[in-house]
């Protein structure tokens, strides 16, 4: 590596001493025969300042050297002046301030009569900053911890202090073998290129952790519970089986929280320490740890002065009970059901604090819930940051709270899931700050904004369309407005569409949802009922909040249908069902969600009500009804239940029977251990499926640990599925067909079905897979059975 060579202090040392005899020596020597001696000699210009030592008073201060630098630029660094007189000690702070603007890689000062020559070398400018080697971590992240960029000037100072930045970032990563060295190409005009030549070596990975002083839990056990995880040949998936300092510190904290979790209220983390191997290839761990006694809970009291407050109502939100093995986040989730029940009484101020009394004798926990009404706190500012291309008001519009609202820490926490909920941002955080008065409070919403706009062709297999071909455009935030776009063509052995989207979620400025869709359908149920469906239209959408956690949303849509290709041998039914028809659609639905998280719920439920109309102004008059709910309850984090039931009914109006297309085909995914459409009204005959006027279908879920690695994303359940799919408008059974009545024979039981099964869910890197196996327990000897089911698909 070419740097100037002459250091800082050597440069220092010999402008000092050269001033000190520069100071010492006359300014100006007697020329030509000596003065009598009752002449006076001309004064010296060198006299001595008050501390003893010599000055000199200088006339100019000449610069030379400099290129980028004005001369005016390096004498306002100096504490020199001209016309000033000036000592050793002067000429040295001025050498050392030049030195410090990082400016320079030479300065010297010299005499030439009463002037001072300050000559330069500029330190050159980088042109380049180029990384080569490096592979686990690209240049942008690298060029991101670097303070060195181009057009800054060059100092090895700086170059010393970048190359620890990027070692520590390897080592953050598991390079701990990581070597840099930086060189620099010398250009014309005192410019240089700066690369630094990365070999990032083995990635160090944790050979094993261990864990002394655990008696209650084993060292798998607790293993589970931190984010490190020792290496193996199969977790090429994973980022965590290398050392990580930030991330051992983090794993601490799991500990603690497991173990205040699980009843040991008295635990500590000893030690936490990490060996290195004498290769440098891997990392021993071992956890030093204090369990101490278990606890169980004991007296549970809750107090409060606030009128409108029962404390025996309180007491019955409280999740705990005396005798309860001790468990820390009760405590926490008693405090936010006690603060939302005061907040929900007028109490937005409420402060539940719990006081919490131990009895090591008897290990127990004894806790009393104080609630008391707080000082009133207003909100001053509102700020939002981190938003580049997204607008504020999006992100203001989904705020519960405004600026000169009276504080309430159940709004805050609403309106930092609804801002989530946009799916816009990849991080949403929402946090307050004391204000500029006692009562006045800041808040803040920190955002991070992610990729919206989406060009994906995906591809994928199922069981039950064959190979799948999709093609979409998708944006979720138009123009930074929040506005959604969506092109979407589709393709698969059975089914093409091509359908054209667009909501605007704040309509006019107000909290109304609007929406145009574009849509044409064409399907295959050749195999299923001997014919084909095409469809196309265009619908209008307008949506509006009923509440907090509900929403209303009106539709009206014009399609046209057409039932074609049907089969010679298809049903009697479905012959004729073949032709055109227009359908004029008026309909709502009524949504209510509750769920504690709209990805991943543990608890909670949701709801939903639907209905659409045929109207006269079609062909087709006929009223859908449907509803669907479900149940959400986690036993613990590996086993979350789940209940869902769905149910529809359609009639036919003004003497009209439901049209073949409009009625409910079910199997398949929505109700397993079936074939699509293999259960329900079915014409013996010709083995066509037929649809339903009716279902109602429920789902019982269970998500089981496989106890296989987090890292490989693979998830199971067992299920049953239960319930009727039957009711057929009865004149289907008899046609005029070229002057006589035929019949068709129609199985139509309307029975009870029921099946079970198991199934697997995976994550994988080129999307989700899923299989599932079901057996069907209780069914019809005309329904079509299926055991296996599988689905794959990616994007890209």
């Amino acid at each position: 590596m070419s740097f100037i060579h002459l250091s800082h202090l050597q440069d220092r040392a010999v402008a000092a001493l050269a001033a000190v005899m520069l100071l010492a020596t006359p300014a100006m020597a007697q020329t030509g025969p000596a003065a009598p001696p009752s002449a006076q000699a001309a004064p010296d210009a060198s006299a001595q300042d008050a501390g003893g030592q010599s000055s000199l008073e200088i006339a100019r201060i000449q610069v030379e050297g400099n290129q980028r630098v004005e001369a005016e630029t390096v004498r306002s660094y100096m504490t020199i002046r001209e016309g000033q007189e000036v000592t050793a000690k002067d000429i040295d702070t001025s050498l050392k301030t030049l030195f410090g603007t990082g400016l320079f890689a030479d300065v010297s000062i010299r005499q030439s009569g009463r002037d001072l020559i300050v000559t330069v070398v500029e330190n050159p400018i980088i042109n380049r900053v180029a990384f080569e080697g490096n592979y686990r971590i690209d240049d942008d992240d690298l060029s991101a911890e670097t303070e060195l960029k181009p057009r800054v000037v060059f100092t090895r100072a700086r170059v010393q202090s970048d190359l620890q930045r990027i070692i520590e970032l390897y080592r953050r990563k598991g390079n701990f073998a990581a070597a840099i060295e930086p060189k620099i190409i010398q250009l014309p005009q005192n410019r240089v290129d700066l690369v630094y030549e990365i070999s990032e070596g083995p990635e160090t990975g944790v050979s094993s952790i261990k864990f002394v002083g655990n008696k209650a839990f084993s060292d798998s056990e607790l293993r589970g519970e931190i984010a490190t995880a020792e290496s193996a040949w199969w977790k090429f998936l994973s980022t965590n089986d290398n050392y990580d300092p930030d991330r051992l510190t983090f794993d601490r904290e799991l500990l603690r929280r497991f173990y205040l979790i699980n009843g040991y209220a008295d635990f500590r983390v000893l030690s936490s320490v990490a060996e290195m191997a004498p290769d440098g290839s891997e990392f021993f761990i071992t956890f030093t740890v204090e369990e101490g006694e278990l606890y169980t809970f004991g007296e549970i009291d809750v107090q409060t002065e606030l009128a409108r407050l029962d404390t025996d109502e309180l007491r019955k939100l409280v999740p705990i009970e005396a005798g309860d093995q001790y468990d820390a986040s009760k405590i926490d989730d008693a405090v936010d059901a006690l603060t939302f029940a005061a907040g929900t009484e007028g109490y937005a101020f409420s402060d539940v604090r719990p006081r919490v009394r131990r009895d090591r004798e008897e290990r127990k926990i004894n806790i009393t819930f104080r609630i008391d009404e707080g000082p009133r706190v207003y909100v001053e500012r509102i700020n939002v940051n981190g938003n580049v291309r997204t607008l504020d008001r999006v992100i203001r519009r989904e705020l519960r709270l405004a600026e000169g609202d009276a504080f309430n820490r159940v709004l805050l926490s609403r309106s930092r899931d609804r801002i989530r909920s946009l799916g816009l941002f990849a991080r949403v955080e929402v946090t307050e700050e004391p204000g500029s008065q006692e009562d006045l409070t800041v808040i803040n919403v920190d955002v991070e904004e992610t990729s919206t706009g989406e060009l994906s062709i995906g591809a994928g297999f199922s069981s039950d369309t064959g190979i799948i071909g999709d093609l979409a455009i998708i944006e979720r935030n138009l123009l930074g407005r929040g506005q959604f776009l969506r092109l979407r063509l589709s393709l698969s052995g059975d089914r093409q569409q091509i359908d054209l989207r667009f909501t605007e979620p704040y309509f006019m400025g107000r909290n109304l949802s609007a929406g145009i869709d574009l849509f044409g359908t064409e399907s295959d149920f050749q195999d299923e009922s001997g014919f084909d469906f095409q469809q196309t239209g265009i619908g209008f959408r307008f949506g509006f909040p009923m509440s907090e956690f509900s929403s209303l949303q009106l539709r009206t849509s014009y399609v046209r249908e057409e039932i074609k290709n049907v089969a010679s041998n298809a049903s009697i039914s479905v012959q004729a069902s073949e032709g055109k028809a227009d359908a004029h659609l008026l309909g709502y639905t009524y949504s209510l969600d509750q769920r504690n998280d709209p990805e991943k719920p543990t608890g909670g439920y949701t709801f939903f009500f639907e209905q659409d109309l045929g109207t006269p102004l079609g062909d087709t008059t006929f009223l859908e009804s449907e509803l669907g709910a479900a149940i959400y309850y986690g036993i613990n984090e590996d086993f979350i239940a789940s209940l869902r039931v769905d149910a529809g009914y359609i009639f036919g109006y003004n003497g009209d029977d439901v049209r073949l297309n409009n009625r409910f085909f079910k199997g398949g995914s929505s109700f397993r251990g079936f074939e699509p459409s293999g259960v329900g009204p079915r014409d013996t005959i010709t083995d066509d499926a037929l649809g339903a006027n009716a279902f109602a279908i429920g789902s019982a879920q269970l998500t089981v640990p496989l106890f296989l690695p987090e890292e490989l994303g693979i998830t199971g359940a067992v299920f049953s599925d239960f319930g009727v799919v039957g009711l057929n408008d009865e004149d289907d059974r008899f046609f005029l067909i070229n002057g006589a009545i035929v019949r068709s024979d129609i199985q139509d039981d309307l029975a009870f079905r029921a099946s079970g099964g198991f199934s697997l869910f995976w994550e994988s890197p080129f999307g989700p897979v899923r299989v599932d196996l079901a057996e069907a327990f209780l069914k019809e000897d005309y329904d079509k059975e299926q055991f296996f089911r599988f689905s794959a698909g990616t994007s890209f």
